[in-house]
């Protein structure tokens, strides 16, 4: 059959209530059982222990020495001043009590111990006593019984019995009511995060956990979630930045191929093979942006399978050099190298290499005729490598949009490109730990990107 508890255990605050609550009282407890165990145990066990004693002495005797050493050695100890009082009986086989501190005894023999309320006399007086005797019956029928004042240790005892449950019941008390304020503590923190992501489901990606400033743990995973929503703020900006710019940067390309394709049919046969040509290449160009685009998705959202290795960065901007070579002396430009030999670098080679050559084109797209690019790699505390050129430059206020993907900066608007050059360029510089800077080379762009040496 299944319990069905009348309130839902499943609520985290009523948990953390009871656990505490238990803990509390299993801690009070145990304080109480070592309180009791040093107040009263203990000291009943000691004298157990000294009754055990003079009982074994005294029976040791009555065997050895006989029944008259036995009673001198009773006279003695009943005169005794100790700190608890001794009580002594013995009787022979008959019956008839030889020696005795008490009023009254146990009719029926005593073997074993027992309680007794016992009533002594002593240098003429005579008190009322709870008494614990250990009795024994010898095999000539005589008895012996050997006791000892216990009546303050009871009422240690039953004072204690009686405390426990006042101390039990405000236990409980103090243990729920810790319990309750620790929860509502724990509970209102777990209130803000909830609040805070049922604000962000709701649409506001601006909606934060409040820090209360004390370090704890709950601050720090405040600022983890917090972390975490701004890292996810920024990409759903990004995201719609980007389906923008795609909307806008489409647009043009698709006009100039439907209008393309539109011109064919009517078209004489001579000039069909042109507009197919650029129909082509309009198609090319919008197959190159995706290309690129899925590229930056992939580097960023880690689907790349990155497994950085070492890789020779001077022969890596060697062979990128190369590579570029001939289109610059095309456009009237030459380029410049200064390359320490033997850096190498922790990475992918393929995407650092594809990194350069982005750098390289834009170098080379920007600068004006019989310009100059130069070159620069060197390894001191990071490998550092500097690609300078003598263009039009970037504005300082545009010098981290130029990032973004499909942003094209004033003075490189009217160049042909894809806007998304840059935008691989600090996927990859991200993806490798490195630091990528635009700066001003007067006149110019120098950009300057810094990587973990291997």
């Amino acid at each position: 059959m299944k319990l069905v508890w009348p309130v839902p255990l499943r609520s985290l605050s009523l948990r953390l209530t009871l656990l505490f609550a238990l803990f509390f009282s299993l801690t009070v407890g145990l304080l109480y059982a070592i309180a009791h165990w040093i107040a009263v145990d203990r000291p009943i066990a000691a004298v157990e222990r000294q009754i055990e004693q003079d009982e074994a002495e005294a029976a040791g005797i009555y065997v050895l020495d006989g029944q008259a050493a036995l009673l001198k050695r009773l006279e003695q100890r009943a005169h005794l001043r100790t700190t608890r009082k001794n009580f002594h009986f013995f009787a022979d086989a008959s019956g008839r009590v030889l020696s005795t501190n008490l009023s009254t005894w146990p009719r029926a023999p005593v073997t074993g111990w027992r309680r007794i309320e016992a009533d002594i006399h002593r240098d003429g007086e005579e008190d009322d006593y709870m008494a614990l005797v250990l009795g024994r019956v010898f095999p000539d029928g005589a008895r012996l019984m050997i006791g000892r004042d216990v009546e303050e240790l009871d009422l240690i005892h039953e004072t204690s019995q009686q405390a426990a449950w006042s101390v039990l019941g405000l236990t409980v008390l103090l243990g729920l009511t810790g319990g309750l304020l620790m929860s509502r503590a724990i509970g209102s923190r777990l209130d803000a995060i909830t609040r805070t992501a049922n604000t962000v489901l709701a649409g506001d990606l601006a909606g934060r956990v409040p820090l209360r400033g004390t370090g704890d743990d709950f601050d720090r995973l405040s600022e983890t979630l917090n972390a975490m929503l701004a890292r996810i703020e920024t990409l759903f900006e990004a995201v719609r930045r980007v389906s923008d710019s795609i909307a806008h940067e489409l647009r043009t390309p698709l006009a100039r191929l439907r209008a393309s394709m539109e011109q064919i049919p009517s078209a004489p046969q001579t000039e069909r093979v042109d507009l197919l040509t650029e129909a082509i290449g309009e198609v090319d160009r919008l197959q190159a942006t995706f290309d690129a685009l899925l590229r930056i998705a992939r580097i960023e959202s880690g689907r790349h399978g990155f497994a950085p290795e070492k890789v020779d960065l001077s022969a890596l901007l060697h062979d990128a050099v190369d590579f570029y070579t001939p289109e610059a002396e095309d456009s009237g430009l030459s380029i410049q190298t200064h390359i320490d030999d033997g850096i190498a670098v922790l990475g992918d080679r393929d995407m650092l290499f594809q990194a350069i050559l982005n750098l390289l084109d834009n170098a080379i797209k920007f600068s004006r005729e019989g310009g100059e690019i130069v070159i620069r790699a060197k390894a001191d505390g990071q490998a550092q490598i500097e690609i300078a050129d003598r263009g039009p430059g970037i504005a300082e206020a545009e010098r981290e949009r130029v990032f973004e993907r499909f942003y094209r900066g004033q003075e490189t608007s009217a160049v042909r490109g894809t806007g998304l050059g840059l935008s691989l360029v600090a996927a990859v510089a991200a993806l490798h730990g490195g630091r990528l800077q635009l700066l001003s080379n007067e006149p110019g762009l120098l950009v300057r990107w810094a990587l973990t040496k291997a």
